[in-house]
């Protein structure tokens, strides 16, 4: 089987991860913005955000516009995408390919609330009828 596009830019570490979360919700972001959201989570220097972002752009995770010298980065893969490749990969290595392993170490380890577990439970029924969403 082809490997996907997002497999072919190789794995995301925790911390571009992070990046690729703000870049994916806002659509565009400049470092000073990354930088912003995530210095409100955790101390992290401006220049290491930087580099993270240069490296996900030499990798192809993201592109850039120059807006006037202060480059605007966007992401050249779709978030939904790159999630489940991410979790396929991470069922076919970690559990041999087990979701229901995956999902019950999710919940012993993590806990859901009632709204999770509300929320499983329907997509489960969505997923037992064949409906896609």
């Amino acid at each position: 089987m082809a490997q996907s596009q997002t497999e072919t830019l190789g794995t995301l570490s925790p911390g571009q991860i992070e990046v690729m979360n703000i870049v994916w919700e806002r659509g565009m972001a400049t470092v000073g913005e990354v930088w912003s959201a995530l210095s409100e989570q955790r101390k992290i220097a401006r220049n290491t955000v930087q580099t993270v972002i240069s490296r996900l752009e030499e990798k192809g995770w993201l592109g850039h516009e120059d807006n006037g010298g202060a480059f605007r980065y966007y992401p050249r893969q779709r978030r939904d995408s790159t999630l489940h490749t991410m979790v396929a990969n991470l069922v076919d290595t970690a559990f041999a390919g087990s979701a229901d392993s995956l999902v019950m170490a999710l919940i012993d380890g993590r806990g859901i609330s009632d709204a999770e577990a509300s929320r499983i439970r329907e997509i489960i029924e969505r997923a037992e009828k064949g409906d896609d969403q």
